[in-house]
């Protein structure tokens, strides 16, 4: 996050205008997902997250594509 400068409303933001492109189902750990969306300034940015048993969303990371 930090090296591309995207911040947590970067975030919100993608998720809440993207899609989930993968699934990662092999992972022992749970369920991946990638959500590519747009940052507030308009690049494409990629998010790896878990639901966690929680109901909580983990971000594992986040990159511009």
């Amino acid at each position: 996050m930090a090296a591309d400068e995207l911040e947590f409303t970067d975030i919100k933001n993608a998720i809440a205008t993207g899609r989930i492109r993968r699934k990662f189902k092999q992972d022992p750990r749970g369920v991946r997902y990638e959500i590519v969306g747009e940052a507030i300034d308009g690049r494409e940015i990629g998010i790896i997250c878990r639901i966690k048993v929680t109901g909580k969303l983990l971000f594992i990371t986040v990159y511009t594509l």
